[in-house]
């Protein structure tokens, strides 16, 4: 969408196929020594950007990718250098008001993808939802049991911040963002973040992630990237075709 003017935005919002705006959402904050603050924002970017090519190819709808929103709720991180958190009223707030200003510049609906799993996090997101009418606003997460269990095994042990999961993905949408030298050295930590957070441990430090990392980098693939991002774009799709009442094939 960013790359549109206003001119073919106009064009496009007057075609015959409904738009769909998809929104990608993620954080700034440590994926240990080998990955980017940026990291969740890109994995959400990669599954938009996918997800859009699949509306393109199928259906009534057409998709366009909303400029991103790079920071949340990040207090799982405090202490690490790069972590930027935002309260979450505040990031509900500013959701709010992007749904809004989408919808009233003429899109059908607008689907919030997020991968950043913190569970405050992903709370405020989707208290964007409340008190919308049906199929306007659309919440895309990986933290959705349907979904979850379509990932990886990694994924769904929760030993997955910065490890093989992330990294894979990483490694397909923005390989120049993997720092490789430092990846294949790195030894496989094994914290759940899901287990210790049902515990009540608050922060990766808290939690013996030293290194702000989990799960096994070294063992992350290209190929395994590419078939992740394949799965967050069924995904956006599907959330989004339930929330308008089409067919969806999950």
């Amino acid at each position: 969408m960013a790359r549109h003017t206003t001119a073919t935005m106009t064009a496009l919002l007057g075609g015959k196929r409904a738009v769909v705006a998809l929104v990608p959402i993620g954080s700034t904050e440590p994926h240990g020594p080998h990955l980017g603050l940026g990291t969740d924002v890109i994995i959400s970017a990669a599954a938009c950007v996918r997800a859009a090519d699949v509306f393109d190819k199928r259906g009534p709808l057409v998709a366009v990718v909303a400029p991103a929103v790079p920071y949340g709720v990040t207090e799982c991180a405090a202490g690490f250098a790069g972590a930027i958190s935002v309260p979450a009223g505040v990031l509900t707030a500013y959701l709010n008001a992007v749904c809004d200003g989408l919808l009233a510049t003429g899109v059908r609906h607008v689907c919030l993808v997020n991968n950043h799993l913190e569970p405050a996090h992903d709370a405020a997101v989707r208290a964007a939802l409340e008190g919308r009418p049906a199929g306007k606003v659309s919440v895309a997460c990986p933290l959705t049991k349907k979904w979850a269990r379509t990932l990886s095994a990694e994924f769904k042990s929760g030993a997955c911040h910065a490890g093989q999961y992330e990294t894979s993905i990483m490694m397909a949408a923005a390989p120049e963002l993997v720092d490789e030298a430092v990846r294949v050295a790195l030894p496989p930590v094994a914290i759940s973040l899901s287990d210790k957070l049902r515990a009540g441990v608050g922060t990766f430090t808290e939690m013996g992630m030293t290194a702000a990392y989990t799960g096994a980098p070294a063992a992350a693939t290209e190929a395994e990237g590419e078939a992740l991002i394949d799965k967050l774009a069924a995904m956006v799709v599907d959330e989004v075709r339930a929330s308008l009442g089409l067919p969806i094939s999950a």
